[in-house]
């Protein structure tokens, strides 16, 4: 059992869908040799199939306290990496297929419908939803493996520890949220670490540090005076997703506000937002709605010529405040490579 437990936050409604975060990542975890598909952090457009494809309908998680049985995602659902055929199209004349994977064509990646939402003009809408590993508080993971391979440390971050792995992929199967990946060179199990050695120096993940939309907010939950106690234990406007899956996430949303929709007359329907309450509903419960009343009531008072704290820390006027301490500069640490 953790002592405490290390927590983020994501504001849905600064979320540039510029995937910093991503490559922030993928510079820094995943560029060895059989992790090309691996994206330990992903930003899909919602509503959408996200990666690995139809994600939400693989089952795993707990209900009632019993484990669910989980679909084992294929290296195809998440979305294999591809190369772009630059040569054959600019200098060899064959436009048309302009990637492939080993002579296929993909079906699927990443990112595959990102910007495509849902509703029908003037009322379309979409939005991104960063997603890491949750570092759950009733990890499936952990009471899915048997080799006792998956551990959850002091400070609250789930960890794979390869020396035990033997990559049965029972984890895979057991996640919800899908957020494991299988490394078949090393065939064990792998997925985002928290960023644990910057964490440990007191540096904040680098996917939250790199976020030029200063959406991630970092911070231990028992922490009275971090940005994410007051989130999600003060104010509750930070939710899990997707909390019927019994896993108790640590990874929290402040769920995203919506324009009103267009009436037939072209004039706006402020009854009827465009992103429908039971599709937020499905993603993140009840509170999700409970947490999108409050964030409007406070956005009101604020217009009426208030003052709200809630919005003052949302908005984030200085980044160093938004990481429960973990502000140190990188650059300052003497790293040591493994």
């Amino acid at each position: 059992m953790s002592k405490r437990q290390l927590a983020m936050v994501m504001d849905l409604n600064k979320c540039l869908g510029c995937h910093t975060c991503t490559v922030a990542c993928k510079r820094l975890w995943t560029r060895d040799e059989a992790m090309e598909y691996m994206w330990w952090n992903t930003v899909n457009t919602m509503p959408g199939k996200g990666t690995p494809r139809d994600w939400e309908e693989m089952g795993g998680g707990f209900k009632d306290g019993k484990p669910q049985l989980g679909h084992l995602p294929s290296r195809e659902e998440f979305g294999d990496a591809w190369k772009y055929n630059h040569e054959e199209v600019f200098s060899g004349g064959k436009a048309g297929a302009h990637l492939e994977i080993q002579g296929k064509k993909p079906e699927w990646g990443p990112n595959w419908d990102e910007d495509q939402g849902a509703g029908e003009y003037p009322n379309s809408y979409f939005f991104y939803l960063p997603r890491i590993c949750n570092h759950c508080s009733s990890p499936a993971c952990v009471a899915a493996c048997p080799r006792k391979a998956i551990e959850k440390r002091e400070d609250g971050i789930v960890v794979i520890n390869e020396d035990r792995c033997r990559g049965y992929r029972f984890c895979m199967e057991a996640c919800p949220y899908k957020k494991i990946y299988f490394n078949p060179d090393k065939g064990v199990s792998q997925k985002c670490i928290f960023c644990f050695p910057r964490v440990e120096q007191g540096v904040s993940n680098a996917c939250a540090r790199q976020c030029p939309g200063r959406i991630r907010f970092v911070g231990y939950l028992d922490d009275e005076n971090s940005a994410v106690h007051k989130l999600v234990k003060k104010w509750k406007v930070a939710v899990r997703l997707h909390p019927e899956y019994g896993t108790k996430p640590n990874v929290y949303y402040v769920p995203p506000t919506s324009p009103m929709k267009f009436d037939a007359d072209g004039h706006l329907d402020e009854k009827n937002p465009r992103i429908p309450e039971d599709y937020l509903k499905f993603l993140f419960g009840e509170e999700g709605l409970e947490a999108k009343r409050i964030i409007d009531k406070e956005m009101a008072t604020v217009r009426n010529g208030g003052k709200s704290e809630i919005l003052s820390v949302l908005i984030a006027y200085k980044w160093s405040e938004m990481f429960g301490g973990f502000d140190t500069d990188p650059a300052t640490i003497e790293w040591t490579e493994v």
